[in-house]
């Protein structure tokens, strides 16, 4: 669907012709655009809440800024995960508005700034080395709504570290535990609060983590209750979950 097909789907809701209802629902299952390397899916926001996003890595550079050129014209926010440099140079090129979040390697353009919520999506990382992970939680759910705070390097190695920060802990909605290692500090965090946590393992650590394999498997047999396990290194993914489950407090 192009812009002229919305116009004329706006001016027979404007006449009578159309209900509000019936637009919304034809919107929500029109084409998606076909531009040959990729088929954007400009109707994602009206079904998940939120515009397509772009994952870089294995794009080219005209193949991404193609991609958002197109999503621009059509009015969406832009959220583009594990960018280059070189390619967000070419994306301020398209919009001055473009962001890069260099630790997350996320770009952000926003057409108007959002509402926050107020509930509180909490990042902590258990250390520095994970925090390009936990950044990429977070910049993802700030730029869907999110009222985001993190808490970086307090793993169990100094459990004294966490401990301190109960009354942060207490105050979230939501928290999001990013570990490497072994991947020990959702189940610390989940025996201290009665929150939902979102465990994020990494790829840090030596030979024996097996690029994240080790900290994954123990988040997976944790015996605190109430923890959901993401992907290795899938902080977006985090996000978007931590953003969701935030949401359904305000309602």
């Amino acid at each position: 669907m192009n812009s002229s097909d919305i116009t004329r789907l706006l001016e027979s809701v404007r006449s009578g012709k159309t209900g509000v209802k019936a637009a919304l629902d034809r919107l929500k299952h029109l084409p998606f655009e076909d531009v040959a390397y990729a088929h954007i899916d400009h109707h994602r926001s009206l079904r998940h809440g939120m515009p397509e996003v772009i994952y870089c890595e294995g794009k080219t550079v005209e193949q991404i800024t193609g991609i958002i050129k197109r999503m621009l014209k059509m009015g969406s926010d832009i959220l583009a995960t594990r960018a280059s440099d070189t390619v967000f140079k070419a994306v301020k090129k398209l919009d001055k508005r473009a962001v890069f979040h260099k630790a997350s390697r996320a770009i952000v353009i926003e057409h108007k700034k959002k509402t926050l919520t107020n509930g509180i999506v909490l990042v902590l990382t258990a250390g520095t080395s994970d925090i390009p992970i936990a950044e990429e939680a977070a910049v993802t759910a700030a730029t869907l709504g999110s009222t985001v705070q993190t808490v970086y390097d307090v793993g169990v190695a100094g459990i004294h570290r966490i401990l301190s920060k109960k009354n942060i802990l207490d105050s979230a909605r939501v928290i999001v535990v990013v570990a490497g290692m072994d991947g020990a500090l959702p189940s610390v965090v989940g025996g201290l609060v009665d929150k939902p946590i979102i465990a994020v393992p990494t790829s840090v650590g030596y030979g024996a983590g097996f690029q994240g394999l080790a900290p994954l498997l123990t988040m997976l047999n944790s015996c605190a209750s109430g923890i959901a396990v993401m992907n290795i290194d899938n902080g977006f993914g985090a996000g978007v979950l931590a953003h969701r489950i935030n949401l359904l407090g305000e309602r």
